[in-house]
């Protein structure tokens, strides 16, 4: 721990190190914080190692899902300098050498791990030459299985942008639907009288060949409102580089983010570079990470925005946890007059990954009754699903409640 002698010197510039780790395992710590944290340090005994602790997560670890990754880094970073990080690694491998007692690593150690480990690179300006030690591991499927199964919140950095990889080669190919219009064909299952007197008035009233048509079929427009509040923070990013792959490549997909607020993100996220398209993102979206006003995000965009995209037997996906800062307030008749304007409402639910899940909160309640399909999105294979899902026809819908 840091003596109480540093209370003044090499407090703040531990302080900076300790933020940039956090930042690298995920979590949004900016220099207001960094302030804070180093004169909240000035107001607590530093040899007191569990003072230091609540001290720093009361100012950098503002949410309880936040807390798991800030005690992982918190135990890593604040320990004794000379440790070398070859060895805190291997001491984060150590369960790989005792095969009878499998130990999996919490997803937010995972992180402020492989965070400290980059930290440490960076730092040292000369890593010394050391003999390398290799660990045999064998696995019962191959790597692509592996991170096709497993959580967004559970991956690390080089896991986050395999999936990113994986997940912008991803095609949609929406189901078609019938529409109004009819185009000429051969072996259509209708008969065309105006081109059959057409072409019997050429050949001097003869009826020589009946014409014939088939109705035009048209993928529907697709309109994602995706949840950007907290608690969907490791997800949000994630579904947004789908959506940056589907929207990029197709015409009439709109994206809707909403938080506190509701913004509509589709010019920027045509853009064919991600880098680019997310740089746009940011720039527009005032309220990443904040609080969520489920109900009143719909709410105007049934009132400012339906009527515009919502035609022509529109797809929702409507990805959020559910989870409404107002309790539920609105959150039904909302719900009503949307599944009520598109052809199918899917709800995407990163909660659904818990094999107990059960719909207690009343925003949750609320949304239920409204929606046409209820699926989880929480890693690849749940997007691969539903990829499929979209592209199948659809069955009978269900009724409004």
């Amino acid at each position: 721990m840091i003596a109480a002698g540093e209370r003044s010197g090499r407090i703040p510039l531990n302080v900076m190190h300790f933020a940039r780790l956090l930042r690298r395992a995920g979590l949004p710590v900016g220099p207001g914080q960094i302030l804070d944290a180093t004169e909240a340090l000035g107001h607590i005994d530093l040899t007191r190692r569990a003072d230091v602790h609540a001290a720093l997560r009361a100012v950098m670890a503002v949410r309880r899902e936040q807390w798991e990754v800030f005690d992982a880094a918190f135990a890593l970073f604040w320990r004794n300098p000379d440790r070398d990080a070859a060895e805190a690694m291997m001491a984060a491998l150590e369960g790989l050498r005792r095969p009878a007692e499998p130990t999996k690593a919490k997803p937010g150690s995972r992180r402020a791990s492989e965070a400290f480990a980059e930290t440490t690179r960076r730092r040292s300006e000369a890593p010394p030459q050391r003999e390398e030690t290799r660990i045999d591991a064998f696995l019962a499927v191959s790597d692509q299985e592996r991170l096709r199964r497993m959580d967004f919140e559970a991956m690390g950095e080089a896991e986050i942008r395999a999936a990113r990889e994986a997940i912008r080669r991803l095609r949609l190919p929406l189901d078609a639907i019938p529409s109004r219009r009819f185009r000429p064909d051969p072996q259509g299952p209708r008969a065309d009288l105006r081109a059959t007197l057409r072409k019997s008035l050429r050949e001097g009233g003869a009826l020589v060949e009946i014409a014939r048509q088939r109705r035009r079929t048209r993928t529907p427009p697709l309109v994602a409102l995706c949840d950007i509040s907290g608690s969907m923070g490791r997800y949000a990013p994630m579904l947004l580089h789908f959506l940056h792959a589907v929207a990029s490549t197709r015409t009439r997909t709109h994206v809707f983010l909403f938080g506190t607020r509701l913004t509509n993100i589709t010019r920027a996220l045509r853009h064919r570079d991600p880098e680019a398209a997310f740089a746009m993102v940011a720039a527009l979206v005032p309220d990443w990470s904040g609080g969520t006003r489920i109900g009143e995000a719909i709410a105007r965009f049934n009132r400012d925005w339906a009527r515009r995209v919502l035609g022509q037997g529109a797809v929702v996906l409507l990805i959020t946890d559910g989870l409404d800062r107002e309790g539920g307030t609105g959150l039904a008749e909302a719900m009503d007059r949307l599944h009520r304007s598109c052809r199918r409402l899917i709800w995407l639910n990163p909660l659904l990954r818990y094999e107990g899940f059960e719909p207690r909160a009343a925003g949750i309640r609320a949304m239920l009754p409204h929606v046409d399909d209820f699926r989880p999105a929480h890693n690849i294979e749940s997007i691969e699903a539903l990829v499929r899902i979209l592209s199948a026809p659809a069955g009978p819908r269900r009724k409004a409640a």
